[in-house]
């Protein structure tokens, strides 16, 4: 991304609703698999400023953890922000052996123009161990794409579909697959699409006044509980998932 994009994200990781929610459902998802109980590390691919990453930290302290970010900023950033060690690199060709992960979490990276997904997907997939699993949290919708998307070099979008099958075809056995964010994706959609000369260029990766940053980390509190006991949303503005290396029964 340009560099001013990943100086708002450093700003507002921790404190804006979208990256809450997205951080809770992640790891709400991951509790649901054994992922704490492999004694073999975990990556977050494509770690960015490292919001997520120390997240990761608090919550498998037991657990030695790494980032990988392409960009040296961000890199430098991650490292200090979560105390990890972070690796500059590319989920392209990721500089680890084969089967030396637990789980690899990526949030928003397969989407991005400097990833070929395919490849990345191949990389995570021989990076796994046995038995590995694959935490995912991607952009729904190609037919979306807006501004917010040029301004962090997004050119794909995805369905629940559409990525499961992208899953398959490498190796992966999905086991969740849904969308969230999906009570806001209305007003998501308008903002985007029908008033998108109303809101400039740039991301919508910004701090929002305080009620509405108490509504919409209510909504999607809501949508985590919800997900937490199984359900699956039929639409939304992302795509969450979790697929493992190796067969499993459905959880």
């Amino acid at each position: 991304m340009e560099r001013s994009e990943y100086e708002k994200l450093d700003i507002v990781e921790d404190r804006m609703w979208w990256f809450a929610a997205m951080h809770k459902n992640l790891l709400m998802l991951a509790r649901r698999m054994p992922i704490g109980k492999a004694n073999l590390p975990i990556l977050d691919a494509g770690c960015g400023m490292g919001g997520f990453l120390r997240r990761l930290a608090q919550e498998y302290r037991d657990k030695a953890i790494f980032g990988l970010e392409l960009d040296l900023f961000a890199c430098i950033r991650a490292a200090a922000k979560s105390a990890l060690p972070v690796c500059a690199g590319s989920v392209n060709e990721i500089p680890f052996r084969d089967g030396s992960f637990a789980a690899i979490f990526s949030a928003d990276v397969l989407c991005h123009r400097a990833v070929d997904e395919e490849r990345a997907l191949r990389q995570f997939h021989r990076c796994l161990a046995e038995d590995g699993w694959l935490v995912l949290n991607l952009p729904a919708y190609r037919w979306i794409l807006s501004r917010h998307d040029a301004a962090v070099h997004n050119i794909r979008r995805y369905t629940t579909s559409g990525l499961s099958r992208s899953l398959q075809a490498i190796g992966f056995h999905p086991i969740y697959v849904s969308y969230w964010n999906a009570a806001l994706f209305p007003l998501m959609t308008i903002t985007r699409k029908l008033l998108a000369g109303s809101y400039g260029a740039g991301s919508d990766v910004k701090p929002y006044p305080p009620p509405i940053e108490l509504v919409c980390r209510w909504i999607t509190g809501i949508e985590t509980a919800l997900l937490r006991r199984g359900l699956r949303f039929p639409f939304g503005g992302s795509v969450l998932a979790i697929a493992t290396k190796k067969g499993a029964s459905d959880a």
